[in-house]
């Protein structure tokens, strides 16, 4: 059974139709849209400040969402993926944005709709994403914009795919 807590009188609330793993954490003023899903290990601690998850969002194994005390909430978008063990901290993700495994993406960063950051990135904080981007490196940097190949080939198709294993996950009518 997933680790869901309260904390100062705030619960984590779910969408419609969201998975969350048996070994997830979520705690505090999070917020998630409809058919989400946090994946094995994921931690999203909503303690020190709100997150908010637009639908389709998944959070990947080992993946962190946090944010800073009284100074730097967590928003996210509308079909976002997290990889694996990737960290978000107080930070904005907009609309089909694919966080690569391993990346950290630091306080007051604003990734802009149609990105990438790639796989092991760091974004340092303040850093601005210009739509439609690729970021790569450490510190991240861009190095190219998306071509309609890349959107439509990772951040749409793995958003895509999550919604699909999550169903694997979910009990079937009548079990």
């Amino acid at each position: 059974m997933a680790y869901i807590q309260a904390v100062l009188g705030k619960s984590p609330q779910m969408g419609q139709d969201c998975f969350v793993a048996a070994n997830a954490t979520l705690v505090g003023d999070v917020v998630m849209g409809e058919q989400c899903s946090i994946w094995f290990n994921a931690v999203i601690r909503g303690d020190v400040h709100y997150i908010k998850m637009g639908d389709r969002v998944n959070v990947q194994d080992g993946a962190v969402i946090h944010c800073t005390y009284k100074k730097a909430p967590t928003n996210i978008g509308n079909d976002v993926s997290i990889g694996h063990n990737a960290i978000v901290h107080g930070c904005t993700l907009k609309d089909n944005v694919l966080v690569g495994m391993g990346s950290i993406i630091m306080d007051d960063c604003v990734v802009g709709s149609n990105s990438i950051i790639a796989a092991g990135a760091v974004l340092t904080a303040g850093t601005i994403v210009p739509e439609g981007s690729v970021y790569a490196g450490v510190p991240a940097r861009k190095i190219k914009d998306i071509s309609p190949e890349l959107s439509e080939g990772e951040i749409r198709r793995i958003a895509r795919n999550y919604i699909e294993y999550a169903s694997w996950f979910k009990p079937s009518e009548g079990e």
